[in-house]
């Protein structure tokens, strides 16, 4: 019966969401088209990051390098055949010549970011506390400096440019709903209860058999997936990438998104990101009115300070809607 009742709330969500994205394609001008997709990539985001920081209790703030592999990866994919020859000269042959479409794009993109987030959490997750969130934003400076330097491929702080506008509601959408329920399967499986208890005490976790490294080291590389995956989504988006795009800001804003919602809560994640993605441009025209700039930030800042200060563990904790729990 509860197996039923599960499926029949996902179904129900589902048809939803597809009513609504025919709808909004239908109605909405691009301005409002291009704010639901972005709210749309917060939340992969967000619940990706969760899976590193909420399940297993980490303080990673290297999403935003994941994103960057991701989307320079589709981006240089994607990116026409005919504008390869002027644009990235010291691309190899075999990739000046390809032009891959956009799903395979994306799927290498997520690969890519995972093998990278294997490569760095090998050395890395042996850190704790601080040390670990010092370690990941030296991830994040380094792979920013390697894309700023390495011109021949990624044209240096220049970036790329001129990118096929690929993303739109029918690709977010579905991404949405499968990192959603990638995250819930893992979080309701016997594999997310041992990530849970590694975040609650590792050392009981440990001592009861479960290996702390080998658990983190997933979690870190199944979010740098998705993390890879919503970067390309967002280069075929605003049609541009260049290295400060993927910046400590926007591990800022992706940290507070899960630390208001709750660590742990994929519902939690989901609602914070519509909600501060959805305030951030609400304060865009105050800002250039006023002509100060980071009142966005300061906002989100401050939430997070009260959140911290009256209710530690975010708005759900680590719980889901009584609704959705199976």
């Amino acid at each position: 019966m509860i197996f039923r009742r599960e499926r029949m709330t996902a179904l129900v969500l589902i048809l939803a969401g597809i009513g609504f994205v025919v709808v909004a394609q239908r109605s909405m001008n691009d301005y409002i088209l291009s704010l639901i997709n972005f709210v749309g990539i917060y939340i992969i985001l967000a619940v990706s990051l969760n899976i590193t920081n909420g399940f297993t209790g980490l303080f990673s703030l290297g999403h935003p390098a994941f994103m960057a592999i991701g989307g320079y990866a589709a981006a240089i994919l994607t990116f026409p055949v005919r504008k390869k020859a002027y644009f990235l000269e010291g691309l190899p042959d075999w990739l000046a010549r390809v032009e891959v479409p956009f799903l395979p794009s994306l799927l290498i993109g997520g690969v890519l970011a995972s093998l990278a987030a294997l490569v760095v959490g090998v050395p890395v997750l042996r850190l704790r506390g601080h040390y670990l969130a010092v370690a990941t934003l030296g991830v994040l400076i380094i792979v920013q400096v390697l894309i700023t330097n390495f011109e021949s491929v990624t044209r240096g702080p220049l970036g790329l440019n001129g990118l096929p506008a690929l993303t739109d509601l029918w690709w977010v959408f579905p991404w949405v709903m499968v990192t959603i329920f990638v995250s819930w399967k893992i979080k309701f499986s016997s594999y997310g209860r041992t990530m849970l208890a590694v975040r609650e005490d590792d050392m009981a976790a440990e001592c009861c058999g479960v290996n702390l490294f080998r658990t983190r080291v997933a979690a870190l590389v199944i979010g740098a997936f998705f993390a890879g995956v919503a970067g390309g989504l967002w280069a075929h988006l605003v049609t541009a990438i260049t290295p400060k795009s993927f910046s400590l800001v926007l591990a800022f804003h992706i940290v507070v998104m899960v630390v208001v919602g709750g660590s742990g809560s994929i519902t939690g994640s989901a609602v914070a990101a519509m909600v501060f993605s959805v305030l951030t441009e609400f304060f865009r025209p105050m800002e250039e009115r006023l002509n100060i700039y980071g009142l966005g930030e300061i906002f989100m800042a401050l939430v997070m300070i009260c959140i911290l200060i009256y209710r530690p563990a975010g708005m759900f904790g680590a719980r889901e809607p009584r609704l959705f729990e199976p």
